[in-house]
């Protein structure tokens, strides 16, 4: 097997390296932003990395979205600003239930537009009483006699308030179903979500007796729970990819400041407990991008949805490990590593968010050992 990123993935790597070094200098004021910052959302416009997120039918780049492009441009994003990485993630994770359940209409007029980031979307499924357990949520569409009546509230949703239109996970009567709202729907209404350590645009969303036509509705009755299955196997994966890219970024800070720092008569990479801990880390890092690599390769092409468990696996170990490593390249660098907006301190406070979204390291463990239990005769 080559293990290796062919052609098509080494532009686009070389392309998003050309964006970040475009909007590195406003990078620190992007990641304190509780909204979209628009110097950001021009640029990334500008480099044609969100046609990744649909298919090429509507202004995309491949026939169907392909999780390991994605994964190659967040690697390189998420170390230089996450702010830039969480916008580009939304374009596809706020779209994909479209991609591949929309209707025609629904596909002709939204994903062009997602294509050029012309419109924002968004995935509205967690609620303050549910989180992990999306199977609790309250949010419900009522039949009227010209489609459907939406009342609920949904909460730490990422891009509300500046989105164009939410996704909408929803019960519907004994099972669950996805909803297109528009944002300038009457009745929807948007509050900023509490501040979080490593800022990011956030809002709770209410829907109060939100009327919706029958076209509003994103597949079959009681498809929803497939529909958030299937765009979590794509995107969760990519989680793990912007993971390896901040594990990575902060291993090469380590190893500057080692090579140089002097304690003891000798550089700090030259004693046993750094050395052993430079070491795990990069080993660690490539254990991490292969898995992240082959679960893309199986989304990319197995149906949607059907390498969920390997996603799940991706993330888990990419986020864990990242953590683990950001930790310890801050012990190696001592109080170099504490300085508040440097590199290292960024890199600390937002590799703790990515074991708890999209599915925390607990709730995936859960559903991994479930599904080992199905495949062991």
């Amino acid at each position: 097997m080559d293990f290796s990123l062919d052609s098509k993935y080494r532009d686009i790597q070389a392309r998003t390296i050309e964006l970040c070094k475009s909007i590195e200098h406003l990078a620190i004021e992007a990641d304190d932003s509780t909204s979209i910052h628009p110097e950001i959302r021009e640029a990334l416009q500008s480099s044609g990395l969100t046609e990744l997120m649909v298919p090429a039918a509507f202004g995309g780049v491949y026939d169907k979205v392909d999780p390991l492009a994605i994964c190659v441009a967040r690697e390189v994003m998420m170390p230089t600003c996450s702010h830039l990485d969480s916008l580009f993630a939304m374009q596809g994770i706020g779209s994909y239930g479209i991609s591949v359940a929309g209707s025609d209409e629904q596909q002709q007029y939204w994903l062009p537009r997602v294509a050029n980031a012309e419109v924002i979307p968004a995935l509205a499924i967690t609620e303050q009483d549910a989180g992990s357990d999306i199977r609790a949520v309250t949010t419900e569409i009522v039949a009227t006699a010209d489609g459907f009546c939406l009342n609920g509230e949904k909460a730490f949703i990422s891009n509300a308030g500046s989105a164009s239109f939410y996704l909408t996970f929803v019960k519907e009567g004994s099972g669950f179903s996805m909803v297109l709202v528009p944002d300038d729907a009457d009745g929807v209404e948007t509050t900023p979500s509490p501040e979080l350590a490593a800022p990011h645009v956030l809002g709770d969303v209410t829907f109060d007796n939100v009327q919706l036509p029958e076209s509003a509705r994103i597949g079959a009755a009681g498809d929803g729970m497939k529909h958030v299955l299937a765009t979590l196997g794509v995107f969760r994966i990519s989680v793990g990819g912007a993971a390896i890219g901040l594990a990575q970024a902060a291993l090469e800070e380590a190893v500057r400041h080692t090579r140089t720092r002097e304690q003891f008569g000798r550089p700090l990479n030259r004693l046993g407990p750094v050395a052993a801990m430079l070491a795990d880390s990069w080993t660690e890092i490539e254990m991490a991008r292969l898995l992240v690599y082959r679960a893309a390769m199986m989304a990319r092409d197995e149906p949607p949805g059907s390498t969920l468990q390997h996603s799940s696996m991706a993330k888990l170990a990419a986020s864990e490990i990242a953590s683990k490593v950001v930790d310890r390249c801050v012990q190696m660098m001592g109080r170099f590593g504490l300085i508040r907006d440097s590199k290292i301190e960024r890199l600390y406070r937002q590799s703790r968010p990515m074991r708890i979204y999209e599915g925390s390291s607990e709730v995936l463990r859960t559903g991994i050992a479930r599904e080992l239990d199905q495949v062991v005769s």
